[in-house]
């Protein structure tokens, strides 16, 4: 329960008090329980879709985006932000590191998270409305389960962070069983087209993570937000394209 406390902690934006003691490897063992909290998100998603139906589809896409940014506090799109800035031009890694702890978001921070917001706010006024609540719980599990990928497959980038512990306990077990769950969850809502957006979707992952591995060998916190949105975005594009 503690660990998925963690989970639950990090991932929204409830006031989760833990009473009992945390240890460094309870961090990594937490995303074990990633994929179920972003099924828990998308689930939120999917009823915001519902109740608001009646409204125009333009209004309705925007009330679902800013929904997801509320209950997850955007702490992923922030690390995106920081991302477009440090990995923005040809800086050696220490420079990179540097500007993407730097609290200030700079000008391609800002025309990044514009871009992002934009691309998914488009795919989700144009997904089909009978597949869009199934689109959002797969995306939503998925892009929590791409964190837990992203964290067994990087080394920490920086000697000191709020991630290393993430990435250094984090084993086979959460990402295999974590896997699993997030492929159970897409064939159940979609079948064989399920399985096909699984596939995909982990195709820009991976290659956000390579790059990110290029720039700065490995992960921080940030880039690992980072690659939560471009999970989500990219299953959002292959959900709207298989349809």
């Amino acid at each position: 329960m503690k660990r998925f406390l963690i989970a639950l902690q990090f991932l929204t934006i409830l006031p989760i008090r833990i009473r009992r003691e945390i240890k460094q490897e309870d961090f990594g063992k937490s995303l074990l329980y990633f994929p179920l909290i972003g099924m828990l998100l998308g689930l939120l998603l999917a009823a915001t879709a519902s109740l608001f139906s009646f409204l125009p589809n333009l209004v309705r896409g925007a009330v679902i985006l800013i929904a997801s940014i509320i209950i997850t506090g955007g702490i992923h799109l922030d690390g995106f932000a920081d991302t477009c800035d440090g990995f923005y031009g040809r800086n050696p890694k220490e420079k990179i590191l540097n500007i993407m702890r730097d609290s200030r978001i700079g000008v391609m921070g800002v025309i990044g998270i514009v871009c992002l917001l934009l691309f998914k706010f488009t795919l989700i006024v144009n997904i089909p409305q009978n597949i869009l609540w199934k689109s959002l719980i797969m995306m939503t599990v998925f892009a929590r389960w791409s964190l837990v990928l992203a964290c067994y497959v990087s080394n920490y980038a920086r000697k000191e962070g709020k991630a290393k512990y993430f990435i250094k306990y984090v084993g086979k077990k959460e990402v295999l069983i974590g896997g699993l769950f997030t492929l159970v969850i897409s064939l159940l809502l979609m079948k064989i087209t399920g399985f096909i957006l699984f596939i995909l979707s982990i195709i820009p992952v991976f290659l956000f993570i390579s790059y990110a591995k290029k720039k700065i060998d490995g992960m921080t916190g940030d880039t690992i937000g980072a690659t939560s949105e471009i999970a989500e975005a990219g299953m959002l594009f292959f959900a709207l394209c298989c349809y």
